[in-house]
């Protein structure tokens, strides 16, 4: 049984920092891609970065580069997403997902644009609201 489990969201100031986490278990951890996702009320949802863990691949949307980082801590199995200087404009629901196509890193870009049914598996979310 596959799950992703978000953690670490909450309040936080403009202009601090704030760490999300996505615990991924029930399958291969090293073989597949990972996205954040979020979505704000009333609007779409936003693709915002992506990795391979494979090789550590990684891509970012305009509205989060040089701000957000996306990595994997191999220690606690997680994947991260490490928010610094966050805005008003970032609050929103957070969500992980997991691409299981086997190349998946040569499009971590599309995969920030697939469709919910078009990626494996989805956590249920976490809330992060800046102000």
């Amino acid at each position: 049984h596959v799950q992703l489990v978000e953690s670490g969201g909450g309040s936080v100031q403009p202009g601090g920092s704030l760490k999300l986490s996505c615990a991924p278990s029930g399958y291969r951890y090293n073989s597949n891609c990972f996205g954040w996702f979020r979505q704000a009320p009333g609007k779409q949802r936003e693709g915002i970065a992506a990795i391979y863990q494979g090789g550590g691949s990684r891509y970012y949307a305009d509205s989060v580069k040089g701000r957000f980082t996306i990595s994997q801590d191999h220690a606690k199995r997680t994947l991260d997403l490490q928010m610094n200087d966050p805005q008003p404009d970032d609050t929103a629901m957070y969500y992980c997902a997991a691409d299981g196509d086997p190349y998946c890193a040569s499009g971590l870009r599309a995969l920030l644009s697939k469709p919910t049914d078009g990626l494996d598996y989805w956590g249920d979310g976490t809330q992060v609201t800046v102000s």
